[in-house]
């Protein structure tokens, strides 16, 4: 790993843009954290707190429970 190379910190994208809470129906932002096939990003790749990620994936799961999301691709 060459010296100058600094690991830059990632910021929650939700404490950003000021969420309260992630609703299971916001299907475009529940989107934006699962990959092609259905899986959930895990937060060292998105950036995404603790405590986001815990509600972010009970939205997921909820949405999906309620068909808004598939469990898994077509393909």
């Amino acid at each position: 790993m060459p010296k100058n190379f600094v690991k830059q910190k990632r910021i929650c994208p939700f404490k950003i843009n000021n969420f309260k809470d992630i609703d299971y129906k916001d299907v475009e932002t529940l989107k934006k954290f699962i990959t092609d096939k259905g899986k959930i990003i895990p937060r060292r790749i998105t950036g995404v707190s603790s405590y986001f990620q815990k509600l972010l994936k009970n939205a997921i799961k909820k949405a999906r429970y309620m068909a808004f999301l598939p469990f898994v691709s077509k393909e």
